[in-house]
């Protein structure tokens, strides 16, 4: 472990010396991922990309692509690009990455059931900004919009998030 990994703790993700509290899957850690179940899965992943919506925020790093209407992320385990960044129109359910709310300004992407995903053991597993402090996810890692943009500023793709049992 280096002290570039993000390491998810019970008192929240410490990353580059720093500790961050943030929010998981309403469904707690699992082992066993599964679409739908709101579960944060255990695992060595790692960040391999980073979204953000510039009508709303500045580009926070060179590596950091936008979020236009028509961004989506496929969900459904019949489509072949499931767990896939796609684009509307979409005829498979998905998720649409351009919210009315803030909680996609800023995402990290990890490598959960990526590329090559098995359908049904889950998409999507993001870093975002949290609603609120303690509300949970549907099986992400949320934060503070500040501490948020300061893990983008400091992660670089490939960074490791390690989440433990």
């Amino acid at each position: 472990m280096s002290v570039n990994d993000m390491v998810l703790t019970p008192t929240g993700l410490r990353f580059c010396g720093r500790r961050f509290p943030c929010s998981i899957g309403k469904g707690g850690i699992t082992t066993r991922k599964r679409e739908g179940d709101g579960a944060t899965p255990v695992g060595v992943h790692r960040i391999v990309g980073l979204l953000y919506r510039p009508d709303r925020i500045a580009r926070p790093t060179g590596w950091a692509s936008p979020i236009g209407p028509v961004d989506l992320w496929s969900d459904d385990r019949r489509d072949p690009e499931y767990n896939l960044h796609v684009r509307a129109p979409h005829e498979f359910s998905h998720e649409a990455l351009r919210r009315a709310d803030p909680l996609y300004d800023l995402v990290l992407l990890t490598d959960w059931n990526w590329p090559h995903a098995v359908p049904g053991h889950g998409s999507a597993i993001f870093l975002h900004q949290w609603r609120r402090s303690g509300y949970p996810t549907e099986g992400c890692l949320a934060f503070r919009r500040d501490h948020l943009r300061w893990i983008a500023q400091h992660a670089i793709p490939g960074t490791r998030l390690i989440v433990s049992g």
